[in-house]
């Protein structure tokens, strides 16, 4: 038997909080537990104001969700995929499908909403995603991965509009990510996780103010060399074919780590953060 997440204690306050940890850190359990699609075997759970015992379709009609796996029926439409979807979440069928082009347009799918799913892009099939957990019109939304396989543009896209849901539609979203840009680019607040349990929680301004930042990174090409000491403070230590392990002080501190990759003719990969201190 395997525990994904044992003894933590969480709070997930409004607006855009970033769930952050490697990948079998536990954000998918938990994500699925206060969804109710999967059962935890102790302890208590709220979500909203809906009481403790709320069933999961009374939960589920209040929040949204984006998977990280696809999941897609090929022959529909972007259009009919979001409308059905709409319909399984309660709405009427005529409402259903004016809410269907409302988000296909917010996602910027309206030009390409009747062509099948399958043959979208991987950009695209991210926003149809996103749209099916915004149709029902939900408070709050889980995101599991939004930017997964999407290169630089379409990360960029898909973060501008998880901002604009949080900034100018008033969602509360939680953003369960491996990559700590994603979550500064979008989030106000962070819940870091390792190994199922809770290792910092907090404003993400207040978690990044003066502390030491532990940084590991996976960077191409694999024989890319990084000076030991930098004049702005980072410590680097190699600790595998294209991985390093960088220490570094500030709020700035990714941003500096991915411009020293840059200076040295490289590409950060994935980056995965730790804390000395907290």
């Amino acid at each position: 038997t395997h525990t994904a997440v044992n003894g933590i204690t969480v709070l997930f306050p409004q607006g855009a909080v970033g769930l952050l940890g490697r990948n079998g850190a536990g954000k998918s359990s938990i994500l699925k537990s206060l969804l109710g699609l999967v059962r935890p075997t102790s302890g208590t759970m709220r979500i909203l104001d809906l009481p403790q015992d709320a069933t999961a379709d009374q939960i589920r009609a209040r929040v949204g969700y984006m998977p990280e796996r696809e999941c897609y029926l090929p022959m529909l439409t972007g259009f009919e995929s979001v409308a059905l979807l709409g319909q399984l979440s309660g709405l009427p069928p005529q409402d259903a499908y004016r809410r269907a082009h409302e988000v296909l347009y917010l996602t910027g799918l309206e030009e390409q909403r009747y062509r099948p799913v399958s043959g979208y892009s991987a950009g695209m099939r991210q926003k149809v995603k996103l749209a099916a957990a915004l149709v029902h019109d939900p408070q709050v939304l889980f995101l599991d991965e939004p930017t997964n396989g999407l290169d630089p543009d379409g990360r960029a896209e898909m973060l501008d509009l998880v901002r604009q849901l949080c900034r100018d539609l008033g969602k509360s979203v939680i953003l369960s990510t491996h990559i700590l840009q994603d979550v500064e680019a979008v989030c106000d607040a962070v819940v870091v996780m390792e190994r199922g349990q809770v290792v910092a929680q907090g404003p993400l301004a207040e978690l990044t103010h003066t502390s030491e930042h532990v940084f590991v990174v996976q960077v191409e090409p694999p024989d890319l060399e990084l000076p030991e000491r930098t004049p702005s403070g980072l410590l680097c230590h190699k600790s595998g074919d294209g991985v390093w392990r960088v220490s570094a002080q500030g709020g700035h501190a990714a941003r500096e780590v991915f411009a020293l990759v840059l200076q040295h003719g490289g590409v950060v990969r994935q980056i995965e953060i730790g804390r000395a201190h907290v």
